[in-house]
């Protein structure tokens, strides 16, 4: 019931852009195409080189998005929140996925058919005006990410990361704690080093009083001190 009432919250509302773009009778059309899926902790939403089908809607949780290269190694790509849209590229590129996406805890889900959405696309523009800015937005991100991970050193990168999990998720309440508690594998992947770089590189952030760490919760005490490793890495 708490999540139908989400979905009913942002068609009614209007929250995302796109839902904005879609005519009442278009929202009948998805609404009727919408369904839920539940995810546990680091459950596979869907892995490379499948076929894509769906347009999914993050409704609860974290979900992350990610790339097995060289040996191996992981590669965080991307982390969604609520209410972010994912794994359309692929099908619009028509190719199989490039990448894995998988719940960082347990998470919701909406899912709606991309045959669905495309038929919608062909006859409302701005609709499509909506998934051409995602993608151009990811695409600008991407460039960025791309500079960051290869041009900073180890410290800049991982205090990019922590930034970014901040902008992303929040804080609790106390307003310095972060909102998403993750393993230090998942920083190290997030942040292109190896897991043991990671632990290193966050004791000396706190050796440095930049955080205190317990367990996975993280607290940012000097936000621009970390802003000021981040900027100049």
């Amino acid at each position: 019931m708490i999540i139908k009432s989400t979905l009913e919250r942002i068609i009614s509302e209007d929250l995302t852009d796109l839902w904005k773009a879609l005519k009442p009778e278009e929202k009948r059309i998805v609404t009727d195409n919408f369904k839920y899926e539940n995810y546990r902790k680091n459950q596979l939403i869907y892995a490379e080189n499948e076929s894509p089908e769906n347009l999914f809607c993050l409704l609860e949780g974290k979900v992350k998005m990610f790339k097995s290269g060289v040996g191996d190694r992981v590669q965080i790509l991307r982390l969604y929140r609520p209410v972010q849209y994912f794994g359309y590229r692929a099908y619009f590129a028509n190719e199989h996925y490039v990448s894995s996406v998988a719940a960082i805890e347990p998470s919701v889900l909406g899912v709606i058919p991309m045959k669905i959405v495309e038929q919608l696309i062909r006859q409302n523009n701005d609709l499509a005006m909506f998934f051409i800015h995602e993608l151009s937005r990811n695409l600008g991100g991407a460039d960025t990410k791309i500079i960051n991970l290869t041009q900073k050193h180890i410290r800049g990168r991982l205090a990019e990361s922590l930034l970014l999990l901040a902008d992303n998720y929040g804080y609790e309440d106390d307003d310095m704690t972060l909102k998403i508690y993750m393993s230090r594998e998942d920083l190290a992947n997030l942040s292109n080093m190896t897991t043991s770089n990671a632990i290193r590189t966050l004791t000396s952030f706190v050796n440095d009083k930049i955080l205190l760490v317990d367990g996975r919760k993280i607290k940012i005490i000097d936000e621009p001190a970390l802003r000021k490793i981040s900027k100049f890495g």
